[in-house]
């Protein structure tokens, strides 16, 4: 009897410390794919990625293409422009003020994993998990394609360069631009639910907002 409580014991001791032991494998694996990104050659890649990377820097694509969207595609555009510039603000707050303050993930180290200099960028001062580059690309992304579905689909493409260049330039593991790009995504559309149920427009002489209604 005693052994088969053993036993029992031993069989619920393995099953609290698998998740133990799924987020260290999880985390050790991040670090694997990060350390071979880091060792593959890529000279025609690199200044073209660091270079999208920087351009990224405070959202500024994004905010490059809520303009060419408010200039170009009518009242629909100027919607979508601002729907995703909103969920880049709420996803940016939500990070910065909480999530970057809880999960204290510290940089990579490039020197270690000898990262090219070329691919390089200057490395933030802020916690490493998650990207905010990747969280408020893909928020804007998906805020836009919340309004013009078919212009999601090309800023979605950025969103994913630019969070590739994040790892590419060794700032970020792979964990962390996923992980910002759920999370933006997953904001971008309860932003667009807020502004899409709010008055907003009743200003304007539209009444409750309904998507349909702008053409």
């Amino acid at each position: 009897m005693d052994e088969h409580n053993r036993s029992r014991e031993s069989v619920a001791a393995r099953e609290r410390a698998w998740p133990l032991r799924a987020a260290d494998e999880t985390r050790r694996l991040d670090v694997a794919v990060y350390s071979t990104i880091a060792a593959t050659p890529t000279p025609s890649l690199d200044r073209a990625l660091s270079r999208l990377s920087h351009a990224a820097n405070y959202s500024r694509l994004s905010i490059a293409s809520a303009a060419v969207l408010s200039l170009t595609a009518g009242p629909r555009g100027r919607y979508a422009a601002t729907v995703g510039l909103s969920s880049i603000a709420v996803t940016s707050a939500v990070l910065n003020l909480g999530v970057k303050q809880i999960v204290r993930r510290r940089r990579p180290d490039r020197v270690k994993n000898e990262v090219p200099l070329l691919r390089q960028v200057p490395m933030p001062s802020s916690a490493s998990f998650p990207s905010g580059h990747s969280a408020a690309a893909f928020a804007f992304a998906t805020g836009v394609g919340q309004v013009l579905p078919a212009a999601g689909f090309p800023l979605r493409a950025l969103a994913a360069l630019v969070g590739y260049s994040r790892v590419h330039t060794g700032v970020h593991y792979p964990g962390d631009v996923l992980a910002g790009a759920l999370l933006g995504g997953a904001l971008a559309q309860v932003t667009a639910r807020a502004l899409e149920r709010s008055h907003v427009l009743e200003r304007a002489g539209v009444g409750r907002f309904n998507i349909a209604h702008i053409r």
